[in-house]
């Protein structure tokens, strides 16, 4: 008892030493717009402490979150590899106990989940949304898979490109159709780190996998990206800030991927996304044939759009290449070029957002249409 009542204190000390050691800082929100009816929440489902092979405590990660901008974090330690087991002797629940006040009281939901840790194939696999992570340390991992479904769990196959287990190429092994066909395997990260994997967003259109991007952090964040918008993100489409809500989300296959300025998902989040991102500041322009007016044009949003013109305006001249950078107003020179002009209530401007890609792998076509009579 009185262990149970000191291992208590010590939590309830580490938490409140997170608590003041964050009082000093500030968090950074992430500008994305909510679209569809649904909260886009920023996440990161793939990190590590001390109780694998991380370098930081279980609250840190959670301070890391809050400082950054984040709404949804899984600490994702290895089952089979912890290599500070000696000094950390405890359960795979253990880091997710540790986190949970913190995040709590932060606003942060935090998911419980730990990585399947084994040479490829399968490679390495997170489950998230476990109950009780150590009914997972089985000898066999197509035991431990199984485990995580009963559980309810949402698995995903992790960096499948990684070198390390995929040096010459990147394949989908048949160990992975058996994962899909038994309904264990549900997604698949395209980014993680720093690393894309163009094969990786072609299986998820072929076989229906939501795509994820997650920093696979073992180090402080800081030591890894020197911004929030640098870090690699999950945005998930949820109808609310929930455990429930995320996982609803997530089965639903609502998410996109945000890293290096790169938005990848499907072009039903990703036009909304734009739309709701943009807003045009001037009035009608009234253009005339021969005459030049500046559209004023707002990007209320923390993603540039980088946008090359896909075919030629009727009756006017636009700029060819237009960047968009976050929370900040472009002028844009627009030029008559026929009497036709004058009369058209709507100028339409044809891009194609060369940084947002759709799940197929296509650049996303978006229209501009401006205010004129």
């Amino acid at each position: 008892m009185k262990m149970l009542r000191r291992k208590g204190i010590f939590s309830i000390l580490l938490v409140l030493f997170g608590l003041t050691s964050i009082l000093a800082q500030s968090r950074q929100e992430i500008r994305i717009p909510d679209i569809l009816g649904y909260r886009t929440l920023k996440c990161d489902f793939h990190m590590h402490t001390v109780f694998s092979d991380g370098e930081v405590w279980p609250t840190i990660r959670v301070q890391e979150a809050w400082r950054e901008g984040l709404d949804v974090i899984a600490i994702t330690d290895h089952i089979e590899y912890r290599p500070h087991s000696s000094d950390m002797d405890a359960d795979l629940n253990r880091s997710y106990d540790i986190a949970k006040p913190l995040a709590d009281q932060l606003g942060i939901v935090l998911i419980r989940g730990v990585e399947i840790t084994r040479n490829m194939p399968p490679g390495h696999l997170n489950a998230i949304f476990v109950k009780n992570a150590n009914l997972l340390e089985r000898e066999d991992w197509w035991e431990a898979c199984v485990e995580a479904k009963e559980q309810g769990a949402f698995v995903f196959w992790n960096h499948p490109g990684w070198k390390v287990q995929q040096p010459e190429e990147t394949v989908w092994w048949p160990e992975h159709t058996r994962l899909l066909n038994a309904g264990i395997l549900k997604g698949i990260e395209i980014y993680n780190h720093r690393e894309f994997y163009p094969e990786a967003l072609q299986w998820a259109q072929e076989k229906n996998l939501v795509i994820l991007g997650n920093s696979d952090i073992h180090e402080p964040i800081s030591q890894e990206y020197d911004a929030p918008q640098k870090r690699p993100l999950t945005l998930v489409f949820s109808l609310d800030k929930t455990e429930n809500g995320i996982k609803s989300a997530l089965l639903d296959n609502r998410t996109a991927v945000l890293f290096n300025d790169t938005l990848i998902g499907e072009r039903r989040f990703l036009t909304p996304i734009f739309i709701s991102s943009i807003q045009l500041k001037s009035k009608k322009l009234n253009l005339q044939n021969q005459d030049i007016k500046y559209l004023q044009v707002y990007n209320n949003s923390d993603i540039p759009f980088k946008l090359e013109q896909r075919q030629p305006s009727v009756g006017f001249s636009c700029p060819k290449v237009i960047v968009l950078p976050p929370n900040r107003t472009v002028s844009i020179e627009l030029t008559g070029t026929s009497d036709e002009v004058a009369q058209m209530p709507v100028l339409k401007m044809f891009y194609e957002a060369t940084n947002l890609i759709t799940k197929r792998g296509e650049k996303l076509p978006v229209n501009i249409d401006v205010p004129n009579k």
